[in-house]
């Protein structure tokens, strides 16, 4: 199974209609794709969730072919785990990944790069997806160790704050990507707008739009920022939609978020309008604009 890219200006979403586009056109499902994931603990859990969800939606073939989990971790350290022992670069170098799914922590991480260049080197329409997540803390602090034991008032803070906050992480993550298509030539690494779905959301709770949610601290096991289950699942939409560019709107609750009687079909359809509207909106996503499938919230 492969991933196709169009050979296209470094860092531009996708143009025209290429196998994926034509399948996403299509009735019938999409091919399922191999999955590879390296991650910490804002990440690992989207592998299990894709499958909930590639499954639901009819897919054949997704695989997860494994799974690199370093808590904390920078990219560079699953890249630095010796070659022995190192299941990601085995994985890679076999071509079975059609999709590495990567999420660093702070910049700079060279390990996007080398884990880009041989993933390129080894399936040349395979991708390498970024995942841009939303902020430690409320804040962007990028400095090590992390600062896991600081308080903070999630609840304090409003849609306005957060997205200034963000910004120049944002802004920061997509020019690191930028500039590593640039010199690859190619596009392979695409951004998954994890954190701009995240502060979405919390507009909407904000709002008194989210069912199920009366507060943002809700969304957080702890003020480091460890996701539970409402963000997991918006976290594994975006990839979702990344990864096959198909809106997962209709798919059931997953279980996770199943597991409480107040998160439901409504706090569900939420969460993929959401997730949709972050991952077609970004220009690094591998989106090309099309209708939406409902109107947003």
């Amino acid at each position: 199974m492969t991933f196709p890219m169009h050979r296209q200006s470094a860092g531009a979403p996708a143009s025209g209609e290429d196998a994926i586009d034509r399948e996403r056109r299509s009735d019938a499902p999409p091919h399922g794709r191999c999955i590879f994931t390296c991650g910490h603990s804002f990440h690992v859990f989207v592998p299990a969730l894709l499958s909930e969800m590639a499954a639901a939606a009819g897919i054949t073939g997704h695989e997860t072919v494994g799974l690199s989990s370093i808590g904390g971790s920078r990219v560079m350290q699953h890249w630095d785990v010796p070659e022995e022992q190192n299941e990601a670069r085995q994985a890679l170098y076999g071509g079975r990944v059609d999709v590495l799914t990567l999420s660093p922590i702070w910049l700079p991480d060279e390990g996007i790069e080398h884990f880009a260049r041989l993933t390129l080197a080894h399936n040349p329409r395979a991708r390498v997806t970024v995942q841009e997540y939303w902020l430690p803390n409320d804040e962007y602090v990028p400095v090590y160790p992390l600062e896991t034991g600081k308080q903070t008032d999630h609840n304090a803070i409003d849609g306005a704050e957060l997205r200034k906050r963000h910004a120049p992480f944002f802004r920061d993550m997509d020019d690191y990507i930028r500039a590593i298509n640039q010199r690859l030539g190619q596009a392979i690494i695409v951004a998954v707008p994890v954190g701009q779905a995240v502060i979405a959301l919390r507009e909407q709770l904000i709002a008194g739009n989210a069912p199920g949610l009366t507060t943002q601290e809700e969304l957080f096991s702890d003020s480091w920022g460890h996701p539970t289950a409402p963000i997991q699942v918006l976290s594994a939409y975006c990839h979702f939609a990344v990864i096959y560019r198909r809106h997962p709107v209709g798919l059931p609750v997953p279980g996770i978020l199943a597991a409480n009687p107040q998160w439901d079909d409504q706090l569900n359809h939420l969460l993929q309008i959401l997730a949709w509207d972050a991952v077609e909106r970004h220009p690094l996503s591998g989106m090309a604009p099309v209708a939406k499938p409902r109107s947003s919230p």
